[in-house]
């Protein structure tokens, strides 16, 4: 009995190391889950909202409202990102771009990624409710609802899907500016939600062009079969065309100077460069710029709109 009592003595610090070890090594993959290099923008296009919604003296700024605001929508955000790879861990698995992660590489499980992205959801969606106001966290559960159950299906039927997908890609703008405001009653709202709508079509479009045959052999439709150049060059051109109208109407609402319409101007001239530089090339390097200008656009757009407010 003695010898039974110190070997299990012995198993229990190699049991925990273990349990330890394996807990340590799944961090990284729930991280990956969540999507973080979507969310780092979606809580840059939040905090601006939130900014550029705040109706009151800039003294008393409610720096405890905005953290609850962003922490609530970057739960949903990681809940949603969490989702949506469960729903296409299949599809993801056939595409060299996507078959590292977690679900699709088979590191975890689908139900655990399936009651993982629930949670998250249902947290963020709560703490929204309770610690910012409930159409903030409407808005962050109707973007959470038309992404999984309207573009994520819809991405293998019609090309069609960026622009329903984008519908909801804009929505953390209005996140915050309900979050600050308690409503999106504002045209300066709605002009926030343009500049981030638009955006998303060269974005996408870069993505789309670069990976076009990843997505197809998954089966995905994001580029018509027999239209694809003309496809790129409407989604991309005239998207850009009308970001730059949208970039500077809101610089003009809120009485911006002459370093925002200049910094707009030289964003917005850069990504239509680069917007028509695909066009023409069609290559995948001009899609990897395109795609590079866009990433630095947004949060350099919305730092020119947050300081034309202050």
């Amino acid at each position: 009995m003695a010898s039974l009592s110190t070997s299990a003595l012995d198993i229990r610090p190699v049991a925990r190391q273990s349990l330890l070890a394996s807990l340590r090594a799944d961090i990284p993959d729930f991280w990956a889950l969540t999507k973080p290099e979507v969310n780092f923008l979606i809580v840059i296009a939040t905090f601006a909202g939130f900014y550029l919604g705040y109706p009151g003296d800039m003294q008393n700024f409610p720096l405890g409202r905005l953290l609850n605001a962003l922490w609530g929508t970057l739960l949903v955000a990681s809940g949603t990102g969490t989702l949506n790879q469960y729903l296409e861990h299949r599809f993801d698995a056939q595409m060299r771009r996507t078959s590292r992660r977690p679900v699709a590489a088979g590191r975890v499980r689908p139900a655990t990624a399936a009651w993982f992205g629930v949670l998250l959801s249902f947290i963020g969606g709560a703490y929204l409710f309770v610690a910012v106001n409930p159409l903030a966290s409407a808005l962050a559960l109707f973007t959470l609802a038309t992404y999984l159950l309207a573009y994520t299906p819809l991405k293998r039927k019609t090309p069609l899907c960026t622009l329903v997908g984008a519908v909801p890609g804009a929505m953390p703008p209005l996140i915050g500016w309900a979050a600050a405001s308690g409503s999106i009653a504002s045209d300066k709202a709605w002009l926030l939600y343009a500049v981030l709508f638009l955006w998303q079509f060269p974005h996408f479009m870069a993505i789309a062009w670069m990976y076009r045959d990843d997505y197809a052999r998954a089966g995905y439709l994001v580029l018509p079969p027999y239209h694809e150049k003309s496809f790129l060059g409407w989604l991309t051109t005239v998207p850009s065309i009308l970001l730059f109208a949208a970039g500077f109407a809101i610089v003009a609402e809120s009485t911006g100077g002459a370093l925002q319409y200049s910094g707009g101007l030289i964003l917005s001239t850069a990504l239509l460069y680069y917007a028509v530089r695909l066009i023409l090339l069609r290559s995948r390097i001009a899609a990897r710029q395109l795609l590079k200008a866009t990433i630095i656009y947004l949060p350099l757009e919305f730092l020119l709109l947050v300081l034309a407010k202050g």
